[in-house]
């Protein structure tokens, strides 16, 4: 919740910890040469930024299953409200990658225990976006979710003017982001990097897909962090304020309306029902208090 990441915040800097957040793409050569070229004006004046992100939450379906005798289920689930047990919310992860028939547990694509393609790939492609438009530790003013009369997507309105909407994977992008500007634009993922003109691209495009070199310049700045006492690349602050993003998407989409968003105090404006949303700050079960 918003208000988890608001106390998670508070917690890193009264105790004087170091916390990085693993937006890992912040690390990635391809990614850091892309948000050069919007922040260096090469795009010209960004009008809008297609995050290719994928859908939102939908509401549990899973048949019930057996619990295993070796899993304690109501210690599994912690704060989350009771849903029965089926095997795909947490699958086992063998070290053999070819036995894992899904590796990623789908308990993420469930609003009662997670945020959908919204949180688990925004996080990423909406880190990346706030990071190119100088957004750090800010966020949108205004979100519209889709469907809402005319909106065809989740749509993100900055205070600067850009608008950025959430789109759904499609043959040519999957997991991504795209800067439009008024003198060219660039398409960027994990996978591929392209542009309106070749002047844009870096010296040399690396895939990272499926494999961990970008991972590890982040965690080594994660470890020089922590012995020289410096900030990581991405301080528990921005990681916070593009989790924010996210969590906005899936309170529009609870409202099936739009919402205002003060970004400097952090609080909805005039909008008492979406201050109480379960993912602006949520009531915990099983004894669990924050």
């Amino acid at each position: 919740t918003i208000k988890e990441g608001q106390a998670l915040t508070k917690a890193v800097r009264d105790n004087g910890v170091i916390l990085a957040v693993g937006s890992q793409q912040r690390s990635d050569a391809n990614f850091q040469h892309a948000v050069k070229m919007v922040q260096d004006g090469k795009l010209g004046k960004i009008e809008r930024i297609n995050a290719y992100v994928g859908a939102p939450p939908v509401p549990y379906d899973l048949p019930e299953e057996a619990v295993p005798a070796d899993l304690n289920w109501p210690l599994w689930l912690g704060p989350s409200e009771y849903v029965h047990y089926n095997a795909q919310l947490n699958p086992p992860i063998s070290l053999d990658p070819d036995q894992n028939e899904q590796f990623w547990g789908a308990w993420r694509w469930y609003k009662e225990l997670g945020g959908g393609f919204t949180t688990d790939w925004g996080a990423h492609m909406f880190d990346i976006a706030q990071w190119a438009i100088g957004m750090d530790k800010s966020g949108p003013v205004e979100i519209i979710p889709a469907g809402y009369e005319a909106t065809e997507f989740l749509t993100f309105i900055y205070e600067n003017g850009v608008v950025m909407t959430e789109e759904p994977f499609n043959e040519q992008m999957t997991k991504g982001v795209k800067f439009w500007g008024d003198k060219g634009w660039i398409e960027i993922s994990r996978d591929h990097y392209i542009a309106s003109d070749d002047s844009l691209l870096p010296t040399t495009i690396e895939t990272t897909e499926g494999a961990y070199e970008t991972q590890i310049p982040h965690l080594t700045n994660f470890i020089e962090s922590l012995k020289n006492r410096t900030e990581p690349v991405v301080p528990v602050e921005i990681g916070h304020s593009s989790c924010v993003v996210c969590t906005l998407g899936n309170i529009a989409y609870d409202l099936g309306r739009p919402i205002k968003w003060n970004p400097a105090t952090e609080t909805f404006v005039d909008d008492p029902e979406a201050d109480a949303n379960r993912l602006f700050h949520k009531t915990y079960a099983n004894g669990y208090s924050l």
